[in-house]
């Protein structure tokens, strides 16, 4: 037991060892807990960057699942006010207050994004039809554009860091979802990942190219792939140059995560090579692991990074 104790202080696997990084200070990190599986009760979590000072800020008997942060505000899907996992789009601060419904239709279970100082959002519905769509909506949930229209689903969708663009994912004229761009309003498609063709080792339901993320102070996508035999998270430019591994390290699954506001730390879910255990790990832009920050018997997904009201951001 001693050596295993020195093992992982020597490797930086123990939660809450470090301090918190100067850049991170006036952020939280707000995480998605498997609370009580038989109950399919998902709790939205929150912790200071070091992984100290955890608590439950959705406490829900449903499901809540945390997708986007805006400065103080986090917005997530629920079904509290519906049926089992049929969701509306909610806002909430960061401390678990003033919880406020946005979306006055059903959302898909998706990553969403956000521009106009938190006045408009992009999301996914299967309102217009059987498979998602992409629309924008104000923060009252009036549709103010329908973005895509075609019998494919489209999920997942972003905002670049200036508002003009669309990424999302789809699966359009390809055997798997790939990652797609178009301006805000629904013009100009094209398409920006391209899996190889060569790798087979992904099973079909996999993500092969997953939920994309824009940093805007290095101006790289940030995304999910399954390829050789592991889910790792790939960086490529917007013009679809440069696309590469973000971590070299291939002992470990990696999922979804989101950058910090200064682009500095990367924080993921990571997982085992079988994905029965999920922790929340903090990583350097460069892809080093920095800390391991939560170490729980629970699936422990989708971090996201939010400011505090106090932080002066």
């Amino acid at each position: 037991m001693r050596i295993l104790l020195l093992l992982l202080l020597v490797s930086g696997l123990v939660v809450g060892q470090s301090d918190v990084p100067p850049s991170l200070r006036g952020t939280k990190i707000v995480y998605n807990v498997l609370f009580d599986k038989e109950k399919d009760d998902y709790e939205i979590f929150a912790m200071d960057p070091d992984g100290t000072n955890k608590r439950n800020i959705s406490n829900w008997k449903g499901v809540d699942w945390v997708y986007a942060s805006y400065k103080d505000k986090i917005y997530f899907v629920s079904d509290r006010d519906t049926s089992h996992r049929k969701y509306f789009l909610y806002e909430m601060d960061a401390d678990g207050k003033n919880v406020r419904r946005i979306s006055s239709f059903l959302v898909a279970d998706s990553w969403i994004g956000v521009r106009n100082d938190g006045a408009e959002f992009v999301v996914a519905s299967a309102k217009d039809h059987r498979r998602g769509e992409i629309y924008r909506i104000d923060r009252n949930g009036k549709e103010l554009r329908r973005l895509t229209a075609d019998t494919l689903n489209d999920n997942d969708p972003i905002f670049s860091p200036d508002g003009r663009t669309v990424v999302f994912r789809s699966k359009r004229g390809t055997k798997y979802d790939e990652l797609w761009m178009m301006d805000a309003n629904g013009a100009d498609l094209r398409r920006l990942t391209r899996y190889p063709e060569e790798d087979t080792t992904a099973f079909i339901h996999s993500y092969h190219a997953g939920p994309p993320f824009w940093e805007p102070n290095q101006n790289i996508i940030s995304y999910i792939s399954n390829q050789r035999s592991r889910s790792g998270i790939y960086l490529i430019r917007p013009d679809g140059t440069g696309g590469r591994p973000f971590s070299a390290d291939t002992s470990v699954n990696l999922g979804w995560h989101t950058w910090s506001p200064d682009g500095e730390y990367v924080v993921t879910e990571e997982s085992d090579p079988a994905n029965t255990k999920f922790s929340i790990v903090l990583y350097t832009k460069e892809g080093r692991r920095v800390q391991q920050l939560t170490n729980e018997y629970r699936y422990e997904q989708g971090p996201v990074f939010v400011r505090t009201r106090h932080s002066g951001h």
